[in-house]
């Protein structure tokens, strides 16, 4: 039995690790899109446009895993066709679109904060839907992360317009969304389909949007700008749909899987903070020092939220008390 119970907690403590190592990659390889998009934006693509090729990239790069993942039984795919459209929908196409519609009415740090607002949606929708309260330590660290957001965003005479605040909170839905989609074991979808269903109902919806004329399409074959170099459109563009869609959402379902929503939501912040780096390093945008303590402070709520839900996993159910005792045989011998 000690054997039994070190190996599970020796398996555990692996699944956390590959799921935290997941989360990671996931939050930076989401982080490089807004520098690698700032560059093509200043050469006449439209946001919209970019998304669109974005999305359409990893959709086809993912698709064939995601087909191989299923070893010939499309069942799972059969039984969660509505879970695959509402993480296209909402996980992929929203989140993307109401963004940049944000953006058109207010400024950049105030959207994202809204739309970064995510984990604690996630807490909240665990806590009244499912029961699931946070321990004090989940609490705390929520609180530092928040504060760290406030400063690596650098609110410093932003304004709001309602209209802006509508459509963030509309990719705060969908991020939320995201992340709780992610954590569902009971689908029997693999990671990879599951990513690849996402990213192809995704680059189907973005694409009506921009065929309808809802969302502007325009691009540019111009070279990009990025650090010091001059790097052709096309090779910008692959990096975005296979790195920053591919990749990320591959690993986001990873991650999710492991260690659920709430905890993959928090590690979710370190995009904020890697997104200021890429920024400096492909853009020039040096962070100020607000923004550099406000990046510490985000991590370190990330690793107290971590740590109290690592306490809360350790944490065994009570156990009821027996209505009245039963009397106790001795043992005859056996072992």
């Amino acid at each position: 039995m000690a054997r039994m119970t070190h190996d599970t907690g020796a398996t555990a403590r692996t699944g956390l690790g590959a799921g935290l190592s997941l989360a990671v990659v996931s939050a930076i390889t989401f982080s490089l899109s807004g520098p690698l998009a700032a560059g093509l934006f200043a050469t006449g693509w439209s946001p919209g446009a970019v998304v669109l090729v974005r999305v359409a990239v990893g959709a086809v790069v993912v698709l064939p895993f995601g087909v191989v993942a299923l070893r010939g039984d499309w069942s799972p795919v059969r039984r969660n066709l509505r879970l695959l459209l509402a993480y296209g929908a909402l996980g992929v196409a929203a989140t993307q679109f109401c963004y940049f519609a944000a953006v058109q009415h207010m400024q950049v740090g105030p959207a994202l904060l809204i739309e970064y607002s995510s984990p604690a949606a996630v807490v909240a929708w665990l806590w009244l839907r499912h029961g699931q309260r946070p321990g004090r330590t989940t609490l705390a660290g929520i609180a530092v992360a928040a504060a760290g957001l406030v400063l690596v965003l650098d609110l410093a005479g932003a304004r709001l317009d309602p209209v802006g605040v509508a459509w963030a909170l509309g990719a705060m839905v969908g991020v939320s969304a995201y992340f709780l989609l992610n954590a569902r074991t009971d689908t029997g979808l693999p990671p990879l389909s599951l990513a690849a269903g996402g990213l192809v109902v995704g680059a189907v919806l973005l694409g009506l949007l921009g065929a309808v004329g809802v969302m502007p399409l325009t691009a540019s074959a111009d070279p990009v700008a990025l650090a010091d170099a001059v790097v052709p459109a096309w090779a910008v563009l692959a990096a975005l749909g296979v790195v920053t869609a591919g990749v990320a959402y591959v690993t986001g379902v990873g991650a999710g899987r492991r260690l659920g929503a709430r905890p993959a939501s928090f590690v979710g912040l370190l995009e904020v903070v890697s997104a200021v780096f890429f920024a400096w390093v492909f853009l020039g945008e040096l962070p100020r020092p607000v923004q550099l303590v406000g990046g510490l402070l985000v991590l370190a709520g990330v690793v107290v939220v971590q740590q109290g839900e690592a306490a809360t996993r350790r944490t065994p159910p009570a156990i009821e008390p027996a209505a009245a005792p039963h009397p106790t045989i001795e043992p005859t011998g056996m072992p």
